[in-house]
C-alpha cells in the first residue's frame, strides 16, 4: 500500500487551498481557492523507506498503548481468571449464540456513537477471540462482532465527539442538532451488521471448513468449557479488579478526557494490582508482561505502516488535489445523485484521511458551501460526511486501530476484506436510501 501511495504522488499534480482559522484556532479550507503548485515535491524511494521509521514514530501513542495492553493482559491471563470465567459462562448460555453476539455488538457500537470509543477496544480482542473460540466459532467472528460493532456506531453516531460534533462545527450547525434521525437509524444500522456476522457465525458452527480462517486454527479451539479452570476466589478477585479498571477507563474517558498515555497508565495500575491479588512474584509477572508484549509486536509494525502511507500523501501534497477532483462532479448532477456522490467521496478520502476528526476539517469547508448551492441541507452534508468516514473504518487499510485488531487476531487482510465487504455494499445502499430520504424530506 506504501508503494501505491507513492506512485500516485507521482501521477497526480500537487495542490492546495488556502486555509484560515476557526474560532476554535482549527485550520481550514477555504472554498473555491484550490490552485495547482508549480514547484511540486518529487518524493522518491527514500522517501518511501523512511515513512516506516516516520509512522512508526507518528503512531507512537497507540503503539505503546497495544504493547502495554498486550503485557497486562498476558499477566491477566497467567491467573487463569479469564478462562474460568469463560467456562462459567459456556456452561450457562452456550446455546444462545445469537444473544451472545448482539449484546457486545450493541455495547460497541453505543460506545463509539456516543463517546467515539474505538481504539480503547482493542484490550478486548484477545477476550473476545477466546470466548468465541470456545463457543466453536472463529477469530473473524471474535473480530466482526469488535469491529463491526464499533464501526456502525461511528457511522451511525448520534454525538460523537470526533465526527459529528466536529463536521456540525464546521458546517455552522448547532452541536448535537439532528439527532432525532440518527437515533432513528441507528438500531436498524446495527441490525443489519449484526444480521451479516450471526448468519457468518452460524454457518462456522454448523459446519468448522466454512471459516475463512479455517486454516489458521487456533490452539484454544479446541477446548470445551468443562476443561476451563474453576473460578476460585482469587480469580474472582482478579476480575473484580478488572471490572473496576474497566469502569475507571470509562469514566476518565468521558467526565476526565483520558486518552492513550492515561489509559496506558492505568493498564499498568491494573497489571501491577492484578499480580498482587493474584500473588504473583515478580519475576513470573515481567515475563508474563514481556511474552504478551512480544505477541503483539507484528501488530505494533503495522500500525505504524499503516500512518506510513498517509504520511506519504501528505508528504507528496497530492491529498487537497484528491478532494478537490472529486468535489467538482457533484456541481454538475441532480441534489440525489450528489448526496450519494459526497458519501462516496467521503467514503473514498477516508482511505487517504483516516482521522475522522482530519477529515471533517478537509472535506466540510467544502461540502457545506456546496450542499448551500445544490439544495442539499447542511445537515445531510454531515450525515454524507459521518456514513463515508465511519463505515470505510472498518476496512480501509490505512486505519491502524483495524490493522491493530487484525494484527491481534492473526487474520490476513484479504480475508478480512472478503468477510466484510457484502456488508459494505449493504451498508452503502442503506446510506444512499436514507441520504436521498433526507434530501427529499429536507433533514
Amino acid at each position: 500500500m506504501q508503494v501505491l501511495a507513492l506512485v500516485i504522488t507521482w501521477v497526480l499534480p500537487a495542490g492546495e487551498f488556502e486555509t484560515t482559522l476557526n474560532e476554535a484556532g482549527r485550520e481550514l479550507v477555504v472554498p473555491g481557492t484550490f490552485t495547482l503548485l508549480e514547484d511540486s515535491p518529487s518524493l522518491s524511494v527514500v522517501d518511501l523507506l523512511t515513512a516506516v521509521p516516520r509512522g512508526m514514530a507518528d503512531s507512537q501513542g497507540v503503539i505503546f498503548f497495544v504493547l502495554i495492553v498486550g503485557g497486562v493482559l498476558a499477566v491477566i491471563r497467567h491467573t487463569g481468571a479469564i478462562e474460568a470465567l469463560l467456562g462459567r459462562i459456556l456452561q450457562r448460555f452456550s446455546t444462545r449464540t445469537g444473544l451472545l453476539i448482539f449484546f457486545p455488538m450493541f455495547a460497541f457500537a453505543v460506545g463509539a456513537s456516543t463517546f467515539g470509543m474505538a481504539v480503547e477496544f482493542i484490550t478486548l480482542v484477545a477476550l473476545l477471540m477466546t470466548f468465541c473460540l470456545a463457543m466453536r466459532l472463529d477469530a473473524m467472528t471474535a473480530v466482526g462482532i469488535l469491529v463491526v460493532g464499533y464501526g456502525i456506531g461511528y457511522g451511525a453516531a448520534a454525538m460523537n465527539p470526533f465526527t459529528v460534533m466536529v463536521a456540525q462545527d464546521v458546517a455552522d450547525l448547532p452541536p448535537g442538532s439532528g439527532i432525532a434521525l440518527r437515533l432513528a437509524i441507528f438500531l436498524p444500522l446495527l441490525l443489519l451488521g449484526f444480521h451479516h456476522v450471526y448468519r457468518y457465525a452460524q454457518r462456522v458452527k454448523a459446519d468448522p471448513g466454512a471459516s475463512l480462517v479455517y486454516d489458521l486454527r487456533n490452539e484454544h479451539e479446541d477446548v470445551s468449557a468443562d476443561q476451563y479452570p474453576p473460578l476460585t476466589r482469587t480469580r474472582k478477585l482478579v476480575l473484580l479488579v478488572m471490572m473496576l479498571g474497566i469502569m475507571t477507563l470509562v469514566a476518565g474517558v468521558i467526565f476526565y478526557g483520558w486518552y492513550l498515555t492515561e489509559l496506558s497508565a492505568l493498564f499498568v495500575a491494573l497489571g501491577i494490582i492484578t499480580a498482587v491479588v493474584a500473588r504473583i512474584s515478580p519475576d513470573d509477572t515481567a515475563v508474563a508482561f514481556s511474552k504478551g508484549v512480544t505477541d503483539l509486536a507484528a501488530t505494533a509494525l503495522l500500525i505504524g505502516m499503516a500512518r506510513g502511507i498517509a504520511l506519504i500523501l501528505e508528504d507528496g501534497e497530492v491529498l487537497y488535489t484528491i478532494v478537490h477532483g472529486l468535489s467538482v462532479p457533484l456541481t454538475m448532477v441532480g441534489a440525489e445523485l450528489a448526496v450519494v456522490g459526497m458519501l462516496l467521496m467521503q467514503s473514498l478520502l477516508n482511505f487517504f484521511i483516516p482521522s475522522g476528526s482530519g477529515q471533517a476539517y478537509v472535506t466540510m469547508p467544502l461540502m457545506a458551501p456546496m450542499s448551500d448551492l445544490l439544495n442539499i441541507s447542511r445537515q445531510t452534508a454531515v450525515l454524507a460526511y459521518q456514513f463515508g468516514d465511519g463505515f470505510t473504518n472498518m476496512i480501509i487499510p490505512t486505519n491502524g486501530i483495524l490493522m491493530g485488531i487484525l494484527g491481534i487476531a492473526g487474520i490476513p487482510y484479504d480475508r478480512w476484506f472478503r468477510f466484510l465487504m457484502p456488508l459494505m455494499l449493504k451498508l452503502f445502499l442503506a446510506s444512499s436510501v436514507i441520504l436521498i430520504g433526507a434530501v427529499w424530506f429536507g433533514y
